[in-house]
C-alpha cells in the first residue's frame, strides 16, 4: 500500500530480489497491479472480485438450464462449471478447502439474493466474505474481456476436428520418458560394447585409408 502521497506526481519504486528472474516476475506483477488500478479509475463500473462475479454468473446459468431441453444443457452446465474454476483456484492457492468454499459460495449466492451476489473468496481472512464491502473490486471491462477471450479460445479448440502428429517429437518424448523410468532409449543395442565400438571402428578405418 502507498500512503501519504496525495501531492506526489511521480514515484520511484526500487525492486530487490535474490535473482534476476525474481526481479522480472516482481516487475511484471507490479506493472499488472498498476495497470489494473489505472483501468479501474477509467472504468465506468466495477464488480466484486475474489471470484464473486464468476459464481454469480454460474448461478444464473444453472437456473437457465431448467428452461432448456436436449444436449444444450450439457454445454451450458460445462460453461457454468468452468466459471467456478476462478474461486476454486483462489481457495486452493490460499490453503483453503476448495470443496467447502464452493459449497458455501453456492449457498450464499442462492439464498442471499442481491446481497449474496458479492460473496467471494477472501484469501486474507481465509473465508467467504462480501468482497464489495472489503473493497476488492475489479473493472467491469476487464472481466468482460477475460470472459470473451476464454470463450473464444474454448470455441477455437472445439472447432478443431483433426490434429497432425509429429513422429520426431513423439520419439523424443518416448526417449525422455525412458530416461526417467530407467529403461534404455529405443534404437540402441543391448550390447554395451557394440554401441560404443561401432563409431570408433569406423573412424579408425577412414583414417587408415586416408594415409594419416
Amino acid at each position: 500500500m502507498f500512503t501519504e502521497c496525495h501531492k506526489t506526481k511521480s514515484s520511484t519504486l526500487v525492486l530487490r530480489g535474490g535473482a534476476g528472474q525474481y526481479l522480472e516476475e516482481t516487475q511484471r506483477s507490479l506493472n499488472d497491479a498498476i495497470m489494473v488500478v489505472r483501468r479501474t479509475f477509467k472504468s465506468e463500473a466495477v464488480v466484486a472480485g475474489g471470484g464473486a462475479i464468476e459464481m454469480e454468473l454460474s448461478r444464473h446459468l444453472r437456473e437457465h438450464l431448467r428452461t432448456i431441453e436436449g444436449k444444450q444443457q450439457l454445454v451450458i452446465n460445462g460453461f457454468a462449471k468452468a466459471l467456478e474454476t476462478i474461486p476454486r483456484t483462489l481457495a486452493e492457492n490460499s490453503g483453503m478447502n476448495s470443496t467447502d468454499v464452493l459449497n458455501k459460495l453456492r449457498q450464499k449466492h442462492a439464498q442471499a439474493g442481491d446481497e449474496g451476489m458479492h460473496f467471494g473468496v477472501n484469501v486474507l481472512k481465509n473465508c467467504c466474505d462480501d468482497m464489495y464491502n472489503e473493497f476488492v473490486w475489479e473493472p467491469e471491462e476487464i472481466r468482460i474481456n477475460v470472459l470473451q477471450a476464454a470463450t473464444e479460445a474454448a470455441c477455437a479448440i472445439l472447432s478443431v476436428d483433426r490434429t497432425i502428429k509429429n513422429p520426431k517429437s513423439e520419439q523424443q518424448q518416448a526417449e525422455a520418458a525412458g530416461r526417467l523410468d530407467g529403461s534404455r532409449p529405443p534404437g540402441r543395442g543391448a550390447g554395451r560394447g557394440r554401441g560404443r565400438g561401432g563409431p570408433m571402428a569406423g573412424l579408425k578405418t577412414m583414417r587408415g585409408r586416408g594415409g594419416k
